[in-house]
């Protein structure tokens, strides 16, 4: 979250607004993280005077056309979202801003006053949102590096299956690759593949014709849908997935078990009675094993044991060898400081007797009176 649903609510909201207002305000929070490659002073004089002439989109990145660049560009990351006061703009899974909060949030970013008085702010509580200032936004990265628009630019049956055919990852992962397609988050991936029947792990140069077909209408029809009730949640179909997913919560879906793995570096939850993994290779290209009669496995567990039962025997003999060899290098050790001792002793010994002897001599030597 959020995902393309999410930011195209935004970007229709702003649309529907700010189209032909004069940015009259605008604050911009000292955040260096969140605000990419620009001062919060540079980014306020860069859009206060400026007229706002289209709010557009792409994948999960929005950005406002101003009536000279350079324009402001907004990455959702984790947790972004535009809030208009007194507007709703959608009903976010896990919104930060209530309407009895203080305005603008505490975790604005950026907030901008519109000469009509419509107020709005783009806010990140998790901070991997990022805000810039780009004078061609399609022509820059991270814009430029996109795939094709999930919604704006839907790629043909043909070309989804031929593109599929091609990639040896996993489908989930591919799903989430942001050059592949855009605007696909992680719910949006376990949404489609749920209804699709596809294991997130299954490699995508695997999947049958009639998997890439439904997979292709999956996206198609989840996509449409929640962007035609704004992405508001509420208003999801009652049997999708997305109700029962969060939180890595014990559930069901439609009477069927979920569970939750891990899935191109993302918690993913799915249905293995629906879901299973098929094909003969999986991700990364290793071969499962094949399956083997019982009289084989048997055998093959016996041998493993014998092998395993043998490799002990080693270790220990190897093992006693080494407490031998040390034990013995120990003693040679203590030997060799016994005999150092022993030498440094009678060395001692030899020095005082030595001392002795000479202040005898020179007591007998020494003249009487």
């Amino acid at each position: 979250m959020p995902e393309l649903p999410e930011v195209e609510a935004a970007r229709r909201a702003l649309q529907a607004v700010c189209i032909g207002r004069r940015i009259k305000r605008c604050a911009a929070a000292p955040d260096s993280v969140v605000l990419s490659g620009v001062s919060p002073s540079r980014l306020e004089s860069a859009l206060v005077g400026r007229s706002i002439l289209e709010a557009r989109r792409k994948g999960k990145n929005l950005w406002l056309r101003l009536d000279e660049p350079p324009f402001p560009s907004f990455q959702f990351g984790m947790a972004g979202a535009i809030y208009i006061k007194g507007i709703p703009v959608t009903n976010y899974k896990r919104s930060v801003v209530q309407p009895t909060d203080e305005w603008p949030s505490k975790y604005s970013k950026v907030f901008v006053e519109l000469d009509d008085g419509i107020e709005f702010s783009f806010t990140d509580k998790r901070r991997f949102a990022r805000i810039r200032l780009l004078d061609d936004p399609e022509s820059m990265p991270p814009i430029s590096e996109l795939g094709p628009d999930a919604l704006f630019e839907p790629m043909q049956l043909d070309s989804f299956i031929d593109s599929l055919s091609k990639k040896k990852t996993g489908i989930k992962a591919l799903l989430l690759d942001q050059s592949f397609i855009s605007g696909i988050g992680n719910w949006i991936a376990d949404e489609v593949l749920y209804q699709a029947k596809i294991h997130p792990l299954q490699m995508a140069a695997n999947l049958s014709i009639e998997s890439c077909k439904s997979l292709h209408q999956s996206i198609n029809e989840v996509i449409k849908h929640a962007v035609e009730v704004d992405a508001d949640i509420s208003r999801f179909p009652s049997d999708w997935l997305f109700h029962v997913r969060w939180g890595k919560k014990p559930g069901d879906v439609n009477g069927k078990k979920i569970e939750f793995i891990t899935a191109g570096g993302r918690t993913t939850a799915y249905v293995p009675e629906l879901q299973k993994l098929m094909g003969t290779q999986l991700i990364g290209g290793s071969s499962p094993k094949p399956k083997l009669t019982r009289r084989e496995s048997t055998k093959s567990d016996n041998s493993a044991t014998e092998t395993t039962k043998k490799c002990e025997d080693v270790g220990k003999r190897e093992i006693s060898a080494n407490v031998a060899t040390k034990q013995e290098k120990s003693k040679t050790k203590i030997d060799q400081i016994e005999k150092d001792l022993n030498v440094d002793l009678v060395n001692a010994t030899s020095k005082k007797r030595v001392e002795v002897a000479v202040r005898s001599t020179r007591q007998r030597k020494r003249p009487t009176n």
